[in-house]
């Protein structure tokens, strides 16, 4: 998936930017929960995040031809939104997989906003958090959005998109009855990381594609003696 994400990547000719990879932990397992906004978000971490993990899921996308056969070979988990006793049977099981040394993705909004807007949170992801007592730890994308036209399969050439891992939240904190508390604590952390986020994108950015320029006729963004320095550090670095 890591190469199949990669290629996918370089194809739509996204750029990903990765701060806080430091606050994984490979020899420990950890729920990351993460805001979603377009498709390259799953992409962006598939090919980005230098741990082993699973994705949790709804059940529903189970039974798509091919993309739900591969899910269940590889071991995602699902989760049944619709019943909720069912809800609870699958948090139990998947709770038993993290607890068993498996690191594990879930989107809490449930679905994409497709705006880059920070949706409603679903109790799932907290719920289980509490339960496992393994690391809960906020990973915030911003851009991804941008990548594919709304409404249409047409690319977007250019976009950065930037992702944000930020520290393990303290579960000791919370109660088990506080889920809903560490729900919002969550939201507010991810709400402020999207806001920092959005603040570094510049406006001519993507132009600095050059597909991107032939398909909208731009021209080259004008780079200053300073940026062009610091980038050459970076790239010395």
């Amino acid at each position: 998936m890591r190469r199949w994400s990669k290629d996918n990547l370089w194809l739509s000719r996204a750029h990903v930017e990765i701060k806080g990879l430091e606050n994984l932990d490979p020899k420990r397992p950890a729920i990351l929960v993460a805001n979603h906004s377009g498709l390259h978000d799953i992409l962006s971490l598939a090919a980005g995040l230098p741990i082993q993990f699973r994705w949790i899921a709804k059940k529903s996308l189970f039974r798509v031809p091919f993309m739900g056969w591969h899910m269940r070979r590889s071991g995602y988990i699902a989760i049944d939104r619709d019943n909720p006793r069912e809800t609870a049977k699958s948090i139990v099981k998947a709770a038993g997989e993290i607890r068993n040394g498996v690191s594990a993705i879930i989107f809490p909004e449930g679905t994409r906003s497709r705006t880059g807007t920070l949706g409603k949170f679903y109790s799932g992801a907290f719920t289980l958090a509490l339960r496992t007592g393994v690391p809960l730890i906020p990973v915030t994308i911003e851009g991804s959005h941008r990548v594919i036209v709304p409404m249409t399969m047409l690319v977007n050439p250019g976009v950065i998109i930037r992702i944000r891992i930020g520290n393990p939240v303290d579960l000791s904190l919370y109660g088990r009855g506080e889920k809903n508390q560490l729900m919002e604590d969550v939201f507010q952390i991810m709400s402020r990381d999207l806001e920092e986020l959005r603040a570094v994108r510049k406006a001519d950015e993507e132009s600095r594609d050059a597909i991107s320029r032939w398909i909208h006729g731009r021209q080259a963004p004008v780079i200053s003696h300073q940026s062009s320095v610091g980038s050459k550090l970076k790239t010395e670095d």
